[in-house]
């Protein structure tokens, strides 16, 4: 019984490291992209998106309205993250506080 607990605690965690991760790579994406909004905003030159390995000439609207969509589905990528995450949290917490109480009782 102790020894599947300590199972659950390990893969808790290798899935808590996981989503870190993964949360690490959405708010990577998160700030190059609110860079690149921000460069479209003070910049009053052409604007170019990479296609591929073609760099096509694209209306400043159009390229800042595809940015603030990616915005918004990395906002959602994150928050859902985040509520694996303190699901995860709470799981790990309580398989701790088991095998913690579990040890206790054998003294």
């Amino acid at each position: 019984m102790e020894k599947d607990k300590i199972q659950k605690m390990q893969i808790l965690q290798e899935n808590l490291q996981s989503i870190l991760m993964q949360k690490q790579a959405f708010q990577m994406e998160m700030d190059e992209t609110l860079s690149a909004l921000k460069e479209i905003e003070n910049s009053k030159d052409d604007v170019y998106k990479l296609v591929g390995q073609l760099m096509i000439k694209v209306k400043r609207e159009k390229i800042k309205e595809e940015l603030a969509n990616k915005q918004k589905i990395i906002n959602s990528s994150l928050e859902r993250l985040e509520a694996e995450e303190e699901k995860m949290s709470i799981e790990f917490k309580k398989a701790r506080d088991e095998l913690i109480k579990e040890s206790k009782n054998k003294k």
